[in-house]
């Protein structure tokens, strides 16, 4: 279906800002993506696949600069267009691989859906609504209020027990927040939903209503994200897809929770091959030193089996557990840049393309990448906020004259490059 006039102006919009302020827009990335069509194409079949019932994985493995970042936020809005929900989680010393509560955690508060930021509740409350809706079309649209209720009490422990065999406590708390809505205990309920999403100081009186102890622990964590995803299900949804960005960030630990960190993925790989994790879809990005290095995949074999890749003769294969991006070069930054024009366009007018031209652009890039001795790879976010800089005096000035006016500042790059352009400009290849 073709997007609405305003709608498109608005996503152009968006988009624009995000450029602006170097970071990656919240959507519209089709738009913007150059050269990684294979990798979508990938990644939207293995989602049809998870859709249908499976469970799948993809590493993505590339260098700072190779655009990970874009493909991953890529691959998060092709899947809710398919109707996921997703969680983007970055692994860092507060979210750690080697503390799946933690982990959980972050996937509960960061739930999307294409029509909800913040969609945990939303997810519960759909899940509840489509129980009720059974009950009313099986029983009868005047059925008691109070037989309602005992009706979809029952029938929240007999779907979470058909879709998930997970914890009884699960089933126990969402229960606990149904019953609490229906009895106007709001504060009840906001505890029913902490607990669920694995908040640590969940009061006294939810978990005696509920009759649960404690919180989630690492022991009961993998039960609980099974039975989170029965709910998305029943909520209505393909499935959940986890991202687990910078995953590179676990070589830092101190060897025994590496290690535990290495284990918890072969873990949930094993769930997702047995058919434990069906209706999920796990995404994790690293650089080559976290599959390669000593410290990292390597270092735990049982892992490094599962994820391994089969030779290389010169054929990148996309189907293999990784896969491998190529870094970003000057005819990709040159095709997103006409694309931006484009998309400039849209949001704020026509751009005067005599002034900022197809010459001008790759001059521009050439002037760029020049003061980091030609390396493309660091530079794309930096690229587009400029060039977007020049978009713009160029439709608020007339006298603007981008090819005698632009001027790059090597002073100003100390402060715009982030920890993953430093890192990268010591990297020698």
């Amino acid at each position: 279906m073709p997007m609405s006039d305003d709608r498109g102006r608005a996503e152009s919009l968006n988009i624009i800002n995000a450029l602006r302020r170097g970071t990656v827009p919240a959507s519209g990335l089709a738009r913007l993506a150059v050269g990684i069509e294979v990798e979508e194409g990938v990644i939207a079949r293995q989602l049809a696949f998870v859709a249908d019932g499976g469970g799948d994985l993809k590493f993505i493995k590339g260098d700072y600069g190779a655009g990970k970042t874009f493909l991953l936020a890529r691959a998060l809005e092709l899947a809710q267009e398919q109707g996921f929900a997703t969680a983007h989680v970055v692994v860092s010393s507060e979210t750690p691989l080697a503390r799946l509560r933690s982990v959980y955690q972050r996937i509960a508060a960061n739930l999307r859906t294409r029509d909800d930021e913040s969609a945990f509740k939303a997810v519960i409350d759909s899940f509840l609504y489509a129980i009720e809706e059974r009950v009313l079309e099986i029983r009868g649209d005047d059925l008691p209020d109070e037989e309602l209720r005992e009706e979809t009490v029952r029938s929240i422990e007999r779907s979470l027990a058909e879709l998930a065999e997970g914890s009884t406590a699960f089933a126990a708390a969402v229960r606990a927040y149904y019953e609490a809505n229906a009895d106007e205990d709001y504060g009840l309920a906001q505890g029913a939903l902490g607990w669920l999403a694995g908040e640590p100081n969940v009061g006294r009186p939810f978990r005696a209503k509920a009759g649960v102890r404690g919180t989630i622990d690492e022991t009961v964590t993998l039960a609980f994200l099974v039975d989170l995803i029965a709910v998305v299900r029943g909520a209505g949804f393909s499935g959940l897809v986890i991202a687990l960005d910078e995953a590179e960030t676990t070589q830092a630990l101190p060897r025994a929770q590496r290690e535990k960190a290495f284990n918890n993925l072969r873990q949930l790989i094993d769930l997702l091959d047995r058919g434990e994790l069906s209706h999920c879809y796990l995404l994790v990005t690293g650089t080559p030193s976290f599959f390669e290095g000593a410290k990292g995949v390597r270092s735990v074999p049982p892992l490094a089996d599962r994820i391994g890749t089969v030779g290389d003769d010169g054929y990148r294969n996309p189907l293999q557990p990784q896969l491998s991006l190529a870094r970003f070069d000057a005819q990709k930054l040159e095709q997103v840049a006409l694309r931006v024009m484009d998309i400039y366009a849209e949001a704020h007018g026509e751009v005067d393309r005599e002034r900022v031209s197809h010459r001008f652009i790759r001059a521009q890039i050439r002037q760029l990448t020049g003061r980091f001795g030609g390396r493309v790879d660091v530079i794309p976010r930096l690229f587009l906020r400029e060039f977007v800089d020049v978009l713009d005096k160029a439709a608020l000035y007339p006298e603007y004259d981008p090819w005698s006016a632009y001027r790059f500042d090597p002073a100003a790059t100390e402060v715009t490059l982030n920890e993953e352009e430093e890192a990268v400009m010591v990297v020698e290849w």
